[in-house]
């Protein structure tokens, strides 16, 4: 059996001189893996982009997994490049499908010239698709015949994975490096059964079934420090480095990683985190310890939020530095728990009641959520006020891989200002950022601060006065303003001016951006920038809207009453501008590209 000559898969340019006879060489590649939760498909796909990290190519992931406890279908695809990878890739190249349904849901996802293998113990039923090949592998009674009848199909992922490895030429060495270390904390047995499945798969003579193998190249940066991680590791990452020592939270999908990581780290830095026993008490736990004089964290998921937003309100007048992780899911209510959306932005921006101004920002991407949680922590302590970022499902669980952060210039050692302060301290003053002193610090003026939820006057004492009611309102209000007018205008990728401006926020800078680079290359003049702060925004956007004919907002939640969705509801308030318009979805997943494109088509038309 041969390989089509038109694989979807991206050749090399390099003469055939340089690669051994029957083997292509690839320079990127998407590859889904489609089963149930229970067998561990987010393994393989997790092994592969670690091993991405560790062999210079780009990798992005991208999962789906059922909300259900019982389990249930899921897929987890790696698109593995030796260049820039930006999507997780509208379709796949390679297709490993363990059940029949796994092969009837997903035999669409291939392209033209694509290969599916399939469980032959689990699909009998295949169908005769032009341009696709046909791989059929016992998996599940040849990993058993490996590890023992005991084992049943336990251990058949990891069959794929040395059945992977041997295909696309990757370093066994280092995953099996990758492997000792996952299993070999467990047990003696469970490593050992790992192993024998992997060899086995390993050994499996897929090439001579194929004709071919293929060669999955690496890219020139050899020896680069990459990080690879999930987003929800990386927020965890940022906020340790942003001095953050202290927080509570509630679980709940998907921001409960970052709880569990803060958990159990944050005592290794002289910190504390407190698993509450419900929303409300989490983001009090908060509030007290950034009475304390902590910069503090907590964070949770849409419906949680909901629960947190009266706190945060004391949080907004107390003027206490916390910041709050927002990981959004599909919603209202429960909603979609595993899937994605972007639903959540009006709810940072103006969920609590009475005028609560507090500074919202967002994550583009896995690398982008460890500077974020940095900015965010020095934002709350210089600012002294809720700082809220949206990262999304998407991002949380997406594995890619980045450069090393350069630890030594980013990392803040907190420090609690217990210094005295003189007779003239003022905690609120009028014309001033706010500066509170912890408790037990000395006042050598003798007049005590008080923090509360009440209205107060600049020492914090409760006020019912009209005039200084307003203008505690006013300066809230304004050192808000002030930071966004520190803001400098977001860089304008591809065209300065042209028929579109795509304008994104979040997990959708990938897609976005590749869909520029597709739209440009037909000869469309298109250009894209994406906000990373959203309250406030810089200054200045329509500069850059006024040399575009078109401003196309893609985000992921409803076009709402009036057909716009919520960052494009904002940009159409502020500026005024009807050639604004939205591109929207609500169907739990991300963008792909070629949706992009033939909505800005559309547009356009």
């Amino acid at each position: 059996m041969s390989v089509s000559a038109t694989s979807g898969a991206s050749e090399t340019s390099e003469s055939p001189s340089n690669i051994p006879e029957g083997v292509t060489e690839l320079q990127d590649a998407v590859i889904r893996f489609a089963g149930n939760s229970q067998d561990g498909i987010q393994t393989i796909g997790g092994f592969l982009a670690r091993l991405a990290g560790r062999s210079a190519r780009e990798v992005m992931t991208y999962m789906t997994i059922p909300s259900t406890i019982s389990g249930g279908a899921s897929i987890f695809q790696v698109h593995l490049g030796s260049g820039e990878v930006l999507s997780a890739g509208d379709e796949s190249d390679f297709l490993f499908a363990f059940y029949q349904d796994s092969y009837n849901n997903h035999i669409s996802s291939l392209k033209e010239g694509g290969i599916c293998i399939y469980d032959s113990d689990h699909v009998e039923e295949i169908q005769k698709i032009p341009g696709i090949v046909h791989v059929a592998i016992p998996i599940t009674s040849t990993t058993v015949e490996a590890i023992g009848g005991s084992s049943r199909d336990r251990g058949k992922n990891i069959f794929v994975l040395g059945l992977v490895t041997q295909l696309f030429s990757l370093n066994r060495d280092k995953l099996i490096t990758l492997v000792e270390k996952q299993f070999g904390r467990k047990s003696e047995d469970v490593l050992r059964n790992a192993m024998l499945a992997f060899d086995a798969g390993y050994a499996y003579p897929i090439g001579d079934l194929l004709g071919r193998e293929f060669d999955l190249k690496e890219g020139a940066a050899k020896g680069e420090d990459k990080v690879t991680t999930d987003g929800n590791t990386a927020m965890t990452m940022g906020l340790l480095a942003g001095g953050v020592r202290y927080g509570s939270g509630y679980p709940i999908t998907p921001w409960s990683t970052i709880m569990e990581q803060l958990r159990s780290e944050l005592p290794k830095y002289g910190g504390l985190f407190v698993q509450a026993e419900d929303e409300l008490s989490a983001v009090s736990m908060a509030l007290g310890f950034a009475y304390s004089g902590h910069t503090s964290v907590t964070g949770s998921s849409g419906p949680g939020l909901s629960l947190k937003m009266e706190a945060l309100s004391y949080a907004t007048m107390a003027e206490l530095p916390i910041v709050v992780i927002n990981v959004q899911r599909g919603g209202p209510s429960t909603g979609l728990p595993t899937s994605v959306e972007q639903s959540d932005l009006m709810q940072a921006i103006y969920g609590s009641h009475g005028d609560s101004p507090r500074i919202v920002i967002a994550p583009k991407n896995v690398e982008d959520c460890f500077y974020v949680g940095v900015e965010a922590c020095q934002l709350a302590r210089e600012y002294s006020c809720p700082v809220l970022v949206l990262t999304d499902q998407a991002l949380a669980t997406r594995i890619e891989a980045f450069s090393q952060p350069d630890l030594e210039k980013i990392v803040v050692e907190p420090v609690l200002d217990q210094d005295a302060r003189g007779e003239d301290f003022k905690p609120y003053p009028i014309d001033g950022l706010t500066k509170h002193a912890p408790p037990g610090t000395e006042m050598e003026g003798g007049k005590y601060p008080v923090v509360t939820g009440l209205e107060h006057d600049e020492w914090g004492h409760p006020s019912g006065n009209p005039d200084v009611h307003a203008k505690m309102n006013a300066r809230r209000r304004d050192k808000v303003k002030a930071f966004g007018e520190t803001l400098s205008l977001p860089e304008v990728y591809g065209d300065e001016s042209g028929e579109v401006l795509i304008v994104g926020w979040g997990s959708t800078w990938g897609p976005i951006r590749e869909s520029v680079n597709r739209l440009r290359d037909a000869g469309r003049k298109v250009g894209t920038f994406h906000l990373r702060h959203i309250n406030p925004m810089p200054n200045g956007l329509e500069t850059i809207f006024e040399k575009f004919d078109h401003v196309v907002v893609v985000e992921m939640n409803d076009e709402g009453l009036y057909g716009n969705g919520q960052l494009a509801t904002l940009l159409r308030s502020r500026y005024c501008d009807p050639k604004i318009v939205s591109v929207c979805k609500t169907d739990g997943l991300t963008y792909k590209v070629r949706e992009i494109i033939e909505r800005i088509d559309g547009v356009i038309a």
